[in-house]
């Protein structure tokens, strides 16, 4: 007797069943790491010296954090959020002109980070902490590529590929050699892909609509991204509706999907 045609997997009902499956498959990518990690110090007793080993306090994750960015020569991968940080956010690792350790103390102590190419993810965690905009300004001025994703980001740095720092609690993060450190950049990847870009050029349209936007898209209040703009909720709310009539579209999600699909952000 034949046997049944196998049954196609349904096609998700929607872009937010979609999103919502992607996003599963990232904290399951995100699971796994720990559970690996997890594993091998229960096997072990102790994490194997040389390969896992942990910082414990927020002044010397930042201290540590400092070396690794000032040690990097090739290429520094960052996914910073809001919550669960080490240091306000205009001073985390990336960000424009951090001091560097005294070791490497000099006239021009960004000359040490040229030729590194920062990639940097950010989520609405991070958007919604005081100055964010302007550190990514900061960024962006030093050439980083950021981009921006709407699900929660473990805040995470891998430098050069060759060590890899997980933040595990806002005292403690742990340090990865290889090969472990495959796993942190595989998860960072996975994040890369559902990304997007933060202030991408568009045509004619002004930085600040182009900030506008990128905040809306993450959910961020018309109060909070006031805050970040240093204006008022009522001209946030007068600034949208001038981007909804140039779109000719009626409402906040209709913008959106403007935007998107015309390269705004």
């Amino acid at each position: 007797m034949p046997s049944d045609p196998p049954v196609p997997t349904p096609a998700p009902s929607s872009l937010s069943d979609l999103l919502t499956r992607l996003q599963d498959d990232l904290r399951r990518a995100e699971s796994t790491v720990s559970d690996l990690l997890d594993a091998r110090d229960r096997q072990q007793g102790t994490a194997a010296p040389g390969l896992v080993s942990y910082i414990d306090g927020r002044e010397e994750q930042g201290r540590r954090l400092l070396e690794l960015e000032y040690g990097a020569r090739t290429s520094i991968l960052l996914c910073q959020s809001g919550a669960n940080t080490v240091a306000p956010v205009p001073t985390t690792i990336g960000a424009a002109a951090p001091a560097p350790p005294e070791y490497l103390a000099q006239e021009n102590p960004r000359s040490v980070l040229a030729g590194v190419a920062y990639r940097v993810l950010v989520d609405r965690d991070f958007l919604v902490e005081p100055a964010a905009v302007q550190a990514l300004d900061g960024r962006l001025a030093e050439g980083h590529d950021v981009r921006v994703v709407d699900h929660a980001l473990t805040k995470l740095a891998v430098v050069d590929g060759k060590v890899a720092v997980v933040q595990v609690s806002p005292e403690r993060s742990m340090v990865l050699r290889p090969p472990l450190v495959a796993l942190v950049t595989e998860l960072f990847e996975a994040h890369w892909l559902r990304s997007r870009p933060y202030l991408r050029a568009a045509g004619d349209l002004d930085p600040n609509d182009l900030r506008i936007l990128q905040l809306m898209l993450s959910g961020l209040t018309d109060s909070a991204m006031a805050n970040q703009l240093g204006t008022s909720p009522r001209t946030v709310q007068r600034r949208i509706r001038a981007l909804m009539d140039a779109a000719a579209v009626t409402s906040r999600v209709q913008l959106g999907w403007y935007a998107i699909r015309n390269n705004w952000v």
